[in-house]
């Protein structure tokens, strides 16, 4: 049975994520309150007792989901759990594939709260809030909104963001075009094209001002090989190269998050449990639209834990 361990993006955040695991073990409350350190910031008060519009801004969001994810895994590994043991893959979706590199050791916990710090910020920054826009397709395959992206960027860049698997893509670019290939999508018979409420279009080349701060930011950071292989959100094909991973992470920033070739990869290659690790379900329900024979199971709660090394270490 080969498990991988996927570590969720934005938009899984909640006021009050990883609560429950700090109240209930000191290893995950050290955790929290490394990342505040590191980030000169009380974000874990935001995470359990600020506004959602606050923990929703990229800068935040961003590093509070990471840590939430680094709390459960050191409470898996407390108990005994170690990850070369049990784990073939890891990845991440977006800001996850951060989670997923600290997780197999390529980052400090530390310099991964920077890091996505330094990438909020700069993805926040790279567009003028309202020139950029995203939306999702629901019901075309991934050729169709290809193709749409193509006839709608006479007005402009757009392009496939995020290809989640069963029908579900996103689109990001400047305004006029992503408009224009949702109502396309739309003639074109998909059965929703929701226009996103986003504050930057993310995964576009509109990005590039914040790739380009993101080559600056890994430049100068220690980085060491995963102790097991990433799937990486841009190859959907395993990396164990800190260099190489380093220039895919820019890459990432103006490049497609391919999740459901990264499922399709999994399925492909022998894994049939994937584990997400961290807050909400997202990923989850995403393995069960993309390949019926996977099983995905999300972590996030003291109870969830105690299932999933029960299964891992029996």
């Amino acid at each position: 049975m080969g498990v991988a361990f996927t570590f969720p993006g934005q938009g899984s955040q909640t006021i009050g994520m990883g609560k429950d695991l700090a109240d209930a073990f000191p290893e995950a409350r050290a955790v929290f309150e490394e990342v505040d350190e590191a980030l000169d910031q009380k974000l874990s008060t935001i995470m359990w007792d600020g506004s959602v519009e606050e923990l929703t801004l990229t800068a935040n969001a961003q590093p509070a989901l990471m840590a939430v994810s680094m709390a459960v895994l050191r409470v898996m590994e407390q108990r005994g759990f170690v990850l070369t043991n049990k784990v073939s893959y890891v990845a991440g979706h977006s800001l996850g594939e951060y989670s997923a590199l600290c997780a197999a050791g390529t980052f400090s916990l530390a310099d991964t709260a920077k890091l996505l710090r330094i990438r909020g910020n700069a993805m926040q920054a790279a567009v003028p809030v309202g020139l950029g826009a995203m939306a999702a397709i629901i019901g075309l395959e991934h050729g169709a909104v290809e193709a749409i992206c193509q006839t709608a960027s006479a007005e402009g860049p757009v392009q496939i963001a995020n290809d989640n698997g069963g029908g579900q893509l996103v689109i990001s670019g400047a305004k006029a075009p992503v408009e224009k290939a949702a109502a396309l999508a739309t003639e074109k018979g998909a059965k929703r094209a929701i226009l996103l409420p986003v504050s930057a279009p993310f995964h576009s080349t509109l990005m590039a001002p914040a790739a380009e701060e993101m080559r600056n930011a890994l430049a100068s950071v220690a980085m060491k090989n995963p102790i097991v292989p990433l799937i990486a959100n841009v190859r959907a094909a395993p990396m164990t190269n800190a260099d190489e991973i380093r220039s895919l992470l820019v890459e990432q920033v103006t490049g497609q998050v391919r999740w459901r070739e990264t499922v399709e990869w999994f399925g492909a290659n022998a894994v049939s449990v994937l584990y997400e690790i961290g807050a909400g379900k997202v990923l989850t329900g995403l393995v069960r639209r993309i390949d019926k024979n996977i099983t995905g199971t999300a972590v996030n709660s003291p109870a969830d834990i105690e299932a999933a090394l029960t299964a891992l270490l029996a």
